[in-house]
């Protein structure tokens, strides 16, 4: 235990890491406020239409598919910092350009807000994980990404009720302009970082395409990519099954009204923060791969138990089970992705396996309402269960030693 504080002391004298975490602080505000505001806004303007709210989620998730790859070779092209600066500062230009448009009675711009940001986080992150593989020691990058991800995780809880309070106390016009200040203070925390060097832009005569290709070669290569890309798309699957379906467990399995959803939520959401902060001092005695089979494994079990449980104590303590496992498997990914990939590839690698997961969530998400209806709720919880159990055996791999080729000079697992 002094030794992890030891190691969190140096992290927080670092300049990289206090800059990225009170940068990542103003944007997941701005955004948690940008998501509410918007969707009570739209829901308000269209009498709830269920079309006009689908909305709003392709205007936030259809960018990661289009430019994350892009975005991904983009950060392996360009000056890390510089991109980032620029991205978050292009996020406020164009939410101070949705502002005005509110203001001259063209309320569908708000949509233009959620987009338009969305876009530029897929330049945005696969950057900053390339400042993290260069500013933060290897023996301290799963340390640092969990102070990382405790962030997200806080904001996980507080984020709805900060964006809901402040759409409802100051209505949309304030909310959108906090936004368009929350993305300036991001971008002027980041312009404080340490300098780019004359080696992160360099000059490459290969096309677009071509760095697109290498980037999917590079993985194929190396088989603990091609291991958590395959997790990606089952776990992916897997949620995507149940991801609409909370409601269901509410009304369906326990019979309670529906506003008891906001309770399962919230304590999903405290999960997320003790997991945060359990995954900050478990960091330096258990490896990223462990971390990710306990999330893989608990997620699993949890699932399967949310779906048949008809007590509500047991429903909500899985779901705050699942919670608690979600920072420490998010914190697992990221480090083994980048203690796995060559600092000229983090931008693409980052790309590639990113949509991965998404991508299979939708493809599963589009299909649960009918599924649900075709067969019950209980069978959808334990087909996600399955999912992730598959994607445990998956990753079991991981324990081997030979997979190998690795990133070189690295110290794998």
């Amino acid at each position: 235990m002094k030794r992890d504080k030891v190691n969190m002391g140096k992290l927080l004298r670092n300049r990289f890491m206090v800059g990225i975490l009170l940068s990542m602080t103003f944007l997941q505000l701005g955004v948690w406020v940008r998501n509410f505001a918007v969707l009570l806004f739209v829901m308000e303007k269209t009498n709830g239409s269920a079309l006009a709210v689908s909305l709003t989620s392709v205007a936030e998730f259809a960018p990661i598919f289009i430019f994350s790859f892009i975005g991904g070779v983009w950060a392996d092209r360009m000056k890390p910092k510089k991109t980032m600066v620029w991205c978050d500062i292009g996020s406020a230009v164009s939410v101070a350009f949705v502002l005005l448009a509110l203001l001259l009675g063209t309320w569908k711009a708000v949509f233009l807000a959620t987009l338009v940001s969305s876009i530029l986080s897929q330049f945005s992150q696969p950057s900053s994980m390339k400042l993290f593989k260069r500013h933060v020691p290897e023996d301290q990058l799963q340390t640092g990404m969990s102070m990382f991800q405790s962030v997200m995780a806080v904001f996980t809880l507080l984020g709805p009720v900060l964006g809901t309070l402040c759409y409802y106390q100051f209505g949309i016009s304030v909310s959108i302009a906090l936004v368009s200040v929350c993305f300036l203070l991001s971008a002027a925390v980041l312009s404080f970082l340490p300098a780019d060097t004359k080696s992160d832009k360099m000059e490459h005569s290969n096309s677009l395409r071509i760095e697109m290709a290498q980037g999917l070669h590079y993985i194929r290569e190396r088989r603990s990519l091609l291991i958590l890309g395959t997790c990606f798309c089952c776990t992916g699957l897997g949620i995507g099954f149940i991801q609409p379906l909370g409601i269901f467990l509410i009304t369906e399995r326990l019979g309670l009204p529906k506003e008891y959803l906001q309770w399962m939520l919230s304590l999903n959401g405290m999960g997320m923060i003790l997991g945060g902060a359990l995954t900050v001092m478990l960091s330096k005695v258990m490896p990223a791969r462990s971390l990710l089979a306990v999330g893989l494994a608990v997620n699993a079990l949890c699932m399967a138990i949310s779906g048949l449980s008809t007590f509500m104590w047991i429903t909500f303590l899985a779901q705050f089970f699942i919670g608690m496992v979600t920072p420490g498997f998010q914190v697992a990914v990221q480090t083994l992705i980048l203690k796995n990939t060559d600092q000229a590839y983090v931008g693409r690698v980052n790309g590639i396996l990113s949509p991965l997961f998404m991508g299979s969530m939708l493809i599963t998400m589009s299909m649960s309402g009918w599924l649900k209806d075709q067969l019950s709720i209980i069978v959808m919880y334990l087909l996600a269960g399955v999912f992730f159990g598959v994607g445990l055996l998956i990753t079991a791999r991981l324990f081997r030693k030979e997979t190998l080729p690795e990133a070189k000079g690295m110290n794998t697992f």
